[in-house]
C-alpha cells in the first residue's frame, strides 16, 4: 500500500503487472490488467487528488507509465478506434458543417434551419462556421487554458477543489471518485452565468479571455437556441422564455501527452445532459461520435466551433433531435490537447420539464415524463460519465 504524499505523484505508480487477465489493445500491445491484491482503489485516488496537480503533474513528475488508477477495463479498450460502417470504397463518413454567413437573409435562414435540423436530429452533432466569434477571441480562449495548465503546480493548487462555490474550480475528472477508471485530463471550470463567477476568482491568465469569451457565447447560445427552435416548428423564443439557455458554465480541457494512450481515455463515452453544448476544440483531434454503429472522429475545422444537443433538449424535441454519445481519445502526441466548452443549461431548478406540449399529440406521444431539474441534475452528479442513462431514466 502506499504512503500518502502530497509532493511525489510518482508515489502513485506500480509498474509491476501480474500475469493474468492479459488483453490486446487496438495497437495489438499486450497488457495486464487484473491489479496487485494490495491495490487499494480508493486510496490510490485520494492520493491522487491531494496532489492537487492533476494529470499534468504525474508527467511533470516524468513518469513513462499510467497508475492503475487510469487503466480502462476490457470492454472499453477494445473500442478505442473509429469504426464507421461504411462500405471501404464509400468516402469517409463526416460530421455536418455548416456556414451561418448567410443567416440574417429570410431564404437563406430557413435553408440553414433545415441543415440543422437534419444534423441534431441524425447526428446530434453539427460543426459551425461564419459564427460571429472574432477569431481573436477564438484564440485568446485557447491561449489562455493552455496557459493556465501549464503553470507550475504550486501557482494552481489554490483553485484546485470539488465544489464550486466560488464559481471557479480546477479538478482532475469530475467522476474521479465514481468511475471506474480516471481518465487522462484536468479541467478548469468556470460558472458564467446566471450567476457568473466574481472576476477576482478567476485565475488573472485567463481571466479577460474568459471575460470576451462567455459575451460572445452568451449571444450564440441564444442564436442556436433560435435556429432550433424553428427546426421544430416552435417560436424562435421558446427555449429562452423556458430559461434554457440561461445556466452556463465553461470547462476548459487539458489533454497532456499520455505515455500509454491504449490503457486509457481522455474523457469516456457519455452524452452531456444539460440544453446545448458549444465547443471549441484546437488542431490535435481525438473527439468521436457514436454514429452508425460506430465510431467517427469530429475532425477539427479551422475556426469552426463544434455544436452538440444536449439530453434534455433531446427530452424537450420528444426525441426529434439527438443527444449522441461522444468521447475524446487519450493524447499521444507530444503536444497538450486543449478544447473549451460551454454548456447551456435552465436558470430554474423547481419547475417541470419535459417534451415541449406543443410537440405532443395523439400521434406523437410525449415519450418521456415531466422532472424537475433539480432531480435530474442530482441523478448525473451522484453517477459516473456513462451512456444515456439520463434521459432513459425518466423515458416513459
Amino acid at each position: 500500500m502506499l504512503t500518502l504524499c502530497n509532493s511525489n505523484p510518482l508515489s502513485l505508480l506500480q509498474t509491476t503487472f501480474p500475469s493474468k487477465n492479459t488483453i490486446t489493445t487496438p495497437n495489438n500491445k499486450f497488457y495486464t490488467l487484473k491489479m496487485a491484491a494490495d491495490f487499494d482503489r480508493a486510496t490510490e485516488l485520494k492520493q491522487f487528488d491531494q496532489t492537487k496537480a492533476g494529470v499534468k503533474g504525474l508527467l511533470d513528475a516524468g513518469i513513462n507509465q499510467i497508475p492503475r488508477i487510469f487503466i480502462h477495463p476490457p470492454e472499453t479498450l477494445s473500442d478505442l478506434k473509429p469504426t464507421s460502417k461504411s462500405p471501404s470504397s464509400s468516402p469517409p463518413v463526416l460530421v455536418p458543417t455548416i456556414d451561418l454567413a448567410a443567416l440574417h437573409s429570410p431564404d437563406n435562414r430557413s435553408s440553414i434551419v433545415d441543415h440543422i435540423r437534419d444534423a441534431a436530429s441524425t447526428f446530434g452533432f453539427f460543426q459551425i462556421i461564419n459564427h460571429g466569434v472574432p477569431q481573436k477571441v477564438l484564440d485568446d480562449i485557447l491561449d489562455s487554458i493552455r496557459a493556465f495548465h501549464e503553470l507550475p503546480a504550486e501557482a494552481k493548487s489554490s483553485y484546485y477543489r470539488r465544489d464550486v462555490e466560488t464559481g471557479v474550480s480546477y479538478l482532475s475528472n469530475i467522476d474521479l471518485f465514481k468511475a471506474k477508471a480516471a481518465s487522462w485530463r484536468d479541467t478548469l471550470q468556470i460558472g458564467l452565468g446566471p450567476m457568473a463567477a466574481a472576476s477576482e476568482n478567476i485565475p488573472a491568465i485567463c481571466r479577460k479571455a474568459v471575460a470576451e469569451w462567455a459575451k460572445e457565447t452568451e449571444r450564440l447560445g441564444y442564436l442556436l437556441e433560435e435556429l432550433l427552435c424553428e427546426g421544430l416548428g416552435l417560436r424562435s423564443e421558446r427555449l429562452k422564455e423556458a430559461t434554457y439557455g440561461e445556466g452556463r458554465m465553461m470547462v476548459g480541457h487539458y489533454y497532456p501527452y499520455c505515455p500509454q494512450p491504449d490503457l486509457t481515455v481522455g474523457i469516456k463515452s457519455h452524452t452531456d445532459p444539460g440544453v446545448l453544448t458549444v465547443l471549441l476544440q484546437d488542431h490535435i483531434g481525438g473527439l468521436q461520435i457514436r454514429h452508425g454503429g460506430g465510431w467517427v472522429d469530429v475532425e477539427p475545422v479551422p475556426g469552426a466551433l463544434v455544436i452538440n444537443i444536449g439530453d434534455l433538449l433531446q427530452i424537450a424535441s420528444n426525441d426529434v433531435y439527438k443527444s449522441v454519445e461522444h468521447r475524446v481519445l487519450a493524447n499521444g502526441k507530444p503536444e497538450a490537447r486543449v478544447s473549451v466548452a460551454v454548456f447551456y443549461n435552465p436558470r430554474i431548478r423547481d419547475n417541470l420539464y419535459g417534451p415541449f406540449p406543443e410537440l405532443i399529440s395523439q400521434d406523437t406521444p410525449a415519450v418521456y415524463q415531466q422532472f424537475t431539474y433539480a432531480d435530474y441534475i442530482t441523478r448525473f452528479f451522484n453517477k459516473e460519465l456513462d451512456g444515456k442513462s439520463l434521459p432513459n431514466h425518466y423515458r416513459v
